[in-house]
């Protein structure tokens, strides 16, 4: 922090904390809400902590909040290897999940077994909904984490166990799909979704007190941590977009400002 607004005094200049942005965040200063600003643990390099908020922020909502994740669930998450797909892996580890996870290619593969997965499935290789049919002997997993619409959901909801909970983070495919409500009555499943831009600035609030509470402690144990890709200047935004659209990065891409740029 370098300056601080009216009214403001939880706060000090001089402090390392990460914030929940509404935009901005590629530059070498930006203005944050007092409110949902996170001291940075002493364990944390600083440039790591750029990789944690926003998709801390998620994974609190839509994995605990709606998905209702509770110790000895089961959960499926597609689009594992992404920033938030493995912080969403150690956070419902560190809360008794059991995890499977889903991915392209036998290097992401291998760093969601390295994060210790239950399954990790290649979706280039793979039927995901066979795999977990037989690995959960047809019962099914409790929560699903999907950023993929389209036809995934049919099959999301084919593996969802009784009472189930469906979570859209995202449709990388299509975002109207038919939906089989028998299948949904029959087992007692839950859809929900959410996106963070439009939400308020209360609930933004809210959520920053969650996150505090209930993964700060885990962050600053080192029992989770943002999975960094590449680390790149900002001069090289364009470059770490195109990281992005290539579905090539296993965890965060940061952009930083140059060093003698720092204060």
């Amino acid at each position: 922090i370098v300056a601080l607004g009216a009214g403001v005094s939880e706060l000090q200049p001089g402090m390392a904390v990460m914030a929940l942005l509404s935009g901005g965040g590629y530059a070498q200063y930006c203005v944050a809400r007092a409110d949902l600003c996170l001291p940075v643990p002493d364990t944390l390099p600083l440039s790591h902590a750029a990789g944690f908020p926003e998709a801390a922020f998620t994974v609190w909502h839509n994995l605990f909040e709606l998905g209702r994740l509770m110790p000895g669930d089961s959960v499926l998450i597609h689009g594992a290897a992404s920033g938030v797909g493995t912080l969403a892996i150690q956070c419902a580890q560190a809360c008794g999940a059991r995890v499977i996870a889903t991915a392209g290619g036998a290097e992401k593969i291998a760093a969601l077994q390295q994060l210790g997965v239950w399954r990790a499935i290649d979706r280039h290789s793979e039927d995901f909904v066979a795999v977990i049919q037989t690995l959960t002997r047809e019962r099914g997993v409790d929560v699903v984490l999907d950023n993929v619409g389209g036809d995934y959901i049919a099959r999301n909801l084919s593996v969802l166990a009784a009472g189930g909970r469906h979570v859209s983070l995202a449709f990388m495919q299509r975002a109207t799909v038919e939906i089989d409500l028998q299948l949904i009555m029959r087992k007692g499943l839950s859809l929900t979704s959410s996106t963070l831009r439009p939400k308020s600035a209360a609930e933004k609030a809210r959520l920053a007190q969650c996150v505090r509470a209930h993964l700060l402690p885990l962050l600053a144990a080192g029992r989770i941590t943002p999975q960094v890709h590449q680390r790149l200047p900002l001069t090289a935004a364009a470059q770490a977009h195109h990281i992005l659209e290539a579905n090539a990065n296993i965890g965060k891409v940061l952009l930083l400002p140059d060093a003698e740029a720092m204060p």
